[in-house]
């Protein structure tokens, strides 16, 4: 007996048993975590004001309190951490989960509890392997070690009373002694707060060891494995790790990276495992290679409710618990959790796709969509749109953002794609359209507003320079751990960023004895009524950037803004493109 199968039987195994009561006893399940959270939590500061000593029944729980967003636990958070107890959860709150989410510049600090390390996150990663195990039953998981790509903590900001970082990193942090015998890198590499540094040295540290399994988040797990791959030499993970079987992912949607992970990972037996663990809990696990929904796990210190998507910003919602949702319809997730997070709407969208037990996806986020125009369009639909204009073309893509534009120089409103590929389709004039097809297809709102062009214009594709989005997360100081890219935006807030980074270049002649370079990463910024001169050589440039600008052809990469005032409160732009 191999020591998976050993682990697996005393430790593993059991839990599946339990995991099985999820098909006919969930809402009792559910019901009894909001009795315990309810109960540990009446002599705190929060319990005494809504009176928790009376509250029987979900539906006490559902009339007596407010839905909230991060706005209105902040206060509570900052008490926190300044090193007040007992306000929203009786136990000691030392830890502080740090999420950026795709706000600017602002961070969240989810308080993390003992119970909540315990009973959720760790027991989240504990009941994956089970499930992986259960349907792996040949599986030597442990006979090597796991490759863990997770974020940095630092001292409580301004306090001493805590301590702050990445979900990942508080994890690692606190993880039981015995799992660190398992796990590369060292807990000293993985808690480095320069990116670009961890990067280079887990890439040195794991390259010798035997590594079976991968956790971390796709887009930053692609950049480790493409850095492994250049350091060695090799084509394929597989010829530097010959056991490695399965990889832990979430944090992103998995269908953007898919066919990179196999071109890097090209052993048919390699499986991919989707995971729902957010800072504010751990919330779902793949338990079917194939079928891309999660199963939900109820029987955790997390109490689940939901609003229809149509209800969001309503004054007063409609709020079902578990029992009550349909499949098929989009809701807001909204959580009760051990920490003391109470009717909190974390901000994701989720789509149940069975019952008995409870499976969903995610669809996207409550903040971040596309309706400039009444279109709703969800970061779901965009990652079906995507996947099918991939596959009609060839593509590969690393990183996309979209925005609306509300008015051109004709007055003509649309949707702007900027979209970094790995490998460029065949056209892009057939991807965009490809895109755009697929979704009319998938949303009815955008299919009717993309009627006869008459409200929306077809869509428009940039193609990004290599390395845009991650140039972009650079200057914000939001490289690795749970930072990422806004996929959709109702302002061009984001975009315009990235587009001015996007910069020119422009060669004639490419691959003959004529060849020249005329513009090389060229980046020009200038505000409303500034006046600039350019001055070179023959030869240097400058008709070739004016020629660009003004769309006398086409630059080979990057792109340009040009805003324009149309109205006091919108702005629009033109962008020359490849």
């Amino acid at each position: 007996m191999n020591i998976t199968t050993l682990l697996d039987k005393v430790y593993f195994a059991p839990r599946l048993k339990k995991i099985d009561f999820y098909a006919n006893r969930a809402g009792e399940l559910q019901h009894r975590v909001l009795d315990r959270l309810v109960r540990m939590a009446e002599n705190t500061e929060w319990g005494k004001k809504y009176d928790y000593k009376s509250i029987h029944t979900y539906e006490d729980f559902r009339n007596r309190l407010p839905i909230q967003t991060y706005e209105e636990v902040k206060p509570y958070v900052e008490r926190l951490r300044a090193g007040e107890q007992n306000l929203l959860w009786p136990s000691e709150i030392r830890w502080f989960a740090k999420s950026s989410g795709t706000t600017n510049d602002k961070s969240k600090f989810l308080p993390v509890s003992k119970e909540a390390l315990n009973d959720t996150h760790y027991q989240g990663g504990k009941d994956a392997v089970a499930l992986y195990l259960g349907q792996n039953p040949d599986s030597r998981f442990f006979s090597g070690q796991g490759l863990i790509l997770g974020g940095s903590h630092s001292p409580n900001l301004n306090s001493r009373h805590g301590l702050v970082g990445d979900l990942s990193a508080i994890l690692i942090q606190n993880i039981h002694p015995l799992v660190n015998c398992v796990r590369v890198p060292s807990k000293k590499i993985a808690l480095m707060s320069d990116f670009e540094k961890k990067i280079e040295a887990i890439a040195n540290s794991a390259i010798s060891k035997d590594v079976t399994s991968l956790s971390g988040v796709p887009s930053w797990m692609l950049v480790l494995i493409k850095r492994i791959l250049e350091k060695t030499g090799k084509q394929s993970l597989e010829e530097i790790w010959p056991n490695l079987e399965v990889f832990f992912h979430g944090g992103v949607a998995f269908t953007p990276y898919r066919e990179q992970y196999k071109e890097v990972i090209r052993s048919p037996k390699m499986h991919y495992v989707e995971t729902y663990n957010a800072s504010e809990g751990y919330f779902g696990t793949q338990n079917d290679p194939n079928d891309p929904s999660m199963l939900l796990m109820i029987d955790y210190g997390i109490f689940y409710e939901f609003i229809p998507l149509e209800d969001v910003g309503k004054e007063n919602p409609r709020i079902y618990c578990l029992e009550e949702v349909e499949v098929d319809k989009n809701y807001a997730l909204v959580i009760s959790t051990s920490a003391g997070l109470w009717r909190y709407m974390i901000g994701d969208t989720v789509k149940f796709t069975q019952k008995d037990p409870y499976k969903f996806v995610i669809t996207g986020r409550t903040k971040h969509f596309i309706n400039a125009f009444g279109e709703e369009l969800i970061v779901d639909n965009a990652e079906k749109g995507l996947a099918r204009a991939c596959e009609a073309t060839g593509a590969l893509i690393s990183d996309y953002s979209a925005a609306p534009v509300f008015m051109d120089a004709n007055a003509k409103c649309r949707h702007q794609w900027l979209i970094e590929f790995v490998q460029a389709p065949d056209s892009i004039e057939n991807f965009a359209k490809i895109l755009d097809d697929t979704l009319k297809e998938v949303n009815s709102d955008y299919e009717a507003k993309r009627q006869k062009n008459i409200a929306l214009q077809p869509l428009e594709v940039i193609v990004a320079r290599k390395d845009l989005f991650h140039d972009w997360l650079a200057q914000k100081g939001k490289l690795g751990g749970q930072h990422k890219v806004p996929r959709l935006s109702n302002t061009r807030e984001y975009i315009e960023e990235m587009l001015e980074l996007n910069n020119l270049h422009k060669t004639f002649n490419p691959g003959t004895v004529n060849e020249k370079v005329a513009l090389n990463g060229v980046s020009l910024h200038m505000e409303a009524g500034d006046f600039a001169t350019i001055v070179g050589s023959n030869g240097a440039g400058k008709s070739t950037l004016f020629n660009a600008i003004t769309g006398g052809f086409i630059a080979d990469e990057g792109s340009i803004l040009l805003k324009l005032r149309v109205s006091r409160r919108e702005t629009s732009s033109f962008t020359p493109r490849n």
